[in-house]
């Protein structure tokens, strides 16, 4: 069973930035796809950035520029580092990993970190 453990989450003032991380243990297969996800309140939750195994990556638009993904697969491990940050940003942020076993694609999601910017 893989577990994903994030970190980095907090209280930051707009323009701040915060560096997030999520380490993947319990891995029996290769990690795919690193992800991460947030939820706004009020809203549903949205992709913010994706990194695939090969190193290339896909950003939601409100973020590009800002935000980049970025994987240490000798760590298992996908960071996030966000610059420029913006009241808008608050959310609740998810790790989001796949892996692949010999049959099966297997999908996990972390518990949620939170991040609060403040105008």
């Amino acid at each position: 069973q893989v577990q994903l453990v994030e970190s980095g989450g907090g209280l930051v003032q707009a323009g701040g930035s915060l560096r997030l991380s999520c380490v993947a243990s319990g891995t029996g297969g290769s990690i795919n796809s690193m992800a991460w996800y947030r939820r706004a309140p009020g809203k549903q939750r949205e992709m913010v950035a994706v990194v695939g195994s090969g190193g290339n990556s896909n950003y939601a638009d409100s973020v590009k520029g800002r935000f980049t993904i970025s994987r240490d697969n000798a760590k298992n491990t996908v960071y996030l580092q966000m610059n420029s940050l913006k009241p808008e940003d608050t959310a609740v942020y998810y790790c989001y990993v796949v892996t692949t076993t010999s049959n099966n694609v297997h999908y996990y999601w972390g518990q949620g970190t939170q991040v609060a910017v403040s105008s």
